[in-house]
């Protein structure tokens, strides 16, 4: 039997195995399965481009390395080696496997002179340490003892890892059903990747068009699990992701975490009620070709590797409010490095279809952790609000609304709620909720007026757009400056 144990190699290996073997879950894996992967492994990794490729998990290991290339015999048996020690009947040591607590098996990792019997080493095992480094291990005892099926599982892991920027793209999560998503879907993509490269002759495995970032999303969302109509009582789920090298010239490790909160969140948006808004909001994010080389378009289009709002997602939630600005509120971001980010061409003037509170108020109840109760005092007062600037047509309140002076703010909130006052009306805003939607705001040592000021307004455009008054003041509505922009660096290459 075997099960996953929360470590990603093993976790990614397994789910990897039973993918190849077109089954839903390792306990389902039989020996032969084993057996059949092994077979494909043996195959393939001591010949291009999957030789190459595996020079970043494995380096210097009897499928990487240049002294094995002209011995098959070697080769065949490193491979018996590393990939067959789950066969019945080979010995087992007194020592427990350091992933699984099974006995560890007796056999040597390779054929050289004085290699410890089941022991695994950097060559065996990505980031680990070599042969001669007896620092952190129990006793100077150099190496980690495994178990066949562990050892197997770890050969296996690369196969369910995705090629970045020349490393590894491993994703692991505490959902059993996304964490075989991932695998599977990059198992796949990586077999066609090497027919491909075989068919042409390439000792280059290509890796996909997306870069890393984006590629995680749109693989999470394309799961089935993101597609079930019945969200409200499923279990939450996280992200981790590893963006790893092993090798010998530099080893490198990024990790990253798409918290259970944007999952959720990604979830919600791919229900009914969301959907069609939420991915109009999407589409407008992915990167655009730069007016420089549109002519060139016609004879190769271009093809977007980003886009910015996945990209963004991992900047959550501690960018909440500049992720609500941009993507909501439709503002531009005027200074950035990359030429291709279509979000220098945000327009709240023009794109006021986009603005959608039912996603905002997801986002703030999933993401940010506000209370329904103070989300609801916010469209309550923006209805308001919008309504009034419908009806008495001001658009001295709708221009100045996103002042960026508090005070100066409030005097035009003033304003107008003493004009309607003089006109005989109730007043458009009353003490307690102004004083709990912009004075003050749960768990926060400062209030975060403009987070309000910018949430009431999402709410004002979307209901003016919906009443017509924006188009027929199209004249008095100008686009809104990010007073708190800061500059966006360039867009690492992944």
């Amino acid at each position: 039997m075997h099960d996953y144990i929360g470590h990603p190699y093993i976790d990614i290996g397994l789910a990897t195995i039973a993918a190849f073997s077109h089954k839903q879950h390792p306990s389902q894996i039989s020996e032969s399965d084993m057996s059949a992967i092994a077979d494909y492994m043996t195959k393939e990794y001591v010949r291009q481009p999957l030789r190459s490729f595996l020079t970043v998990v494995f380096p210097n290991s009897g499928f990487t390395q240049p002294a094995f290339f002209k011995s098959p015999e070697r080769q065949q048996d490193y491979a018996n080696r590393v990939l067959r020690g789950y066969a019945k009947g080979i010995p087992t040591l007194d020592e427990t496997c350091a992933f699984t607590g099974e006995p560890a098996i007796a056999i040597a990792f390779g054929d050289k002179e004085g290699m410890p019997v089941g022991r695994a080493f950097r060559q065996h095992v990505p980031l680990t340490l070599g042969e001669e480094t007896i620092n952190f291990y129990p006793y100077g005892d150099a190496g980690l003892p495994v178990s066949g099926e562990a050892l197997l599982a770890i050969q296996a892991f690369p196969l369910g890892c995705a090629k970045c920027a020349g490393r590894l793209l491993a994703v692991h999560s505490d959902n059993n059903e996304i964490l075989f998503h991932f695998a599977n879907s990059f198992l796949i993509e990586n077999r066609k990747a090497v027919q491909l490269a075989q068919a042409a002759g390439s000792k280059k495995m290509p890796g996909p068009h997306f870069a890393f970032r984006t590629l995680l999303i749109d693989t999470l969302l394309r799961a089935d699990q993101m597609q079930q109509e019945s969200v409200e009582f499923q279990e939450p789920f996280s992200l981790t992701i590893y963006h790893m090298s092993n090798s010998g010239q530099g080893p490198e490790l990024d990790i990253y975490e798409l918290p259970f909160e944007i999952a959720g969140f990604l979830r919600d948006m791919e229900q009914p009620r969301f959907r069609t808004e939420w991915q109009a909001i999407v589409r407008a994010a992915w990167e655009v070709p730069p007016e420089s080389k549109q002519k060139k378009q016609k004879e190769q289009p271009f093809r977007p590797s980003r886009n910015m709002l996945y990209e963004s997602l991992f900047e959550l939630p501690e960018n909440g409010n500049r992720f609500i600005r941009t993507y909501f509120l439709r503002i531009a971001i005027r200074r950035t490095r990359n030429e291709n980010d279509p979000r220098v061409n945000y327009s709240t003037r023009r794109e006021a279809q986009l603005v959608s509170w039912k996603i905002t108020a997801r986002f703030l109840w999933r993401v940010m952790h506000m209370d329904k109760e103070r989300i609801e005092i916010i469209r309550r007062m923006g209805d308001c609000l919008a309504d009034y600037i419908n009806r008495q047509n001001d658009r001295y309140l709708y221009t100045n609304f996103r002042n960026q002076n508090y005070h100066q703010f409030r005097t035009a909130l003033l304003r107008a709620n003493l004009a309607e006052v003089k006109r005989g009306n109730p007043p458009i805003i009353e003490f307690d909720s102004y004083i709990e939607v912009f004075e003050f705001a749960e768990n926060d040592a400062m209030p975060r007026w403009r987070l309000a000021r910018d949430l009431v307004f999402i709410k004002m455009i979307e209901r003016l757009y919906q009443s017509g008054w924006l188009d027929t003041n199209a004249d008095a509505v100008a686009d809104i400056i990010d007073e708190d922009e800061e500059l966006t660096t360039k867009v690492e290459e992944d």
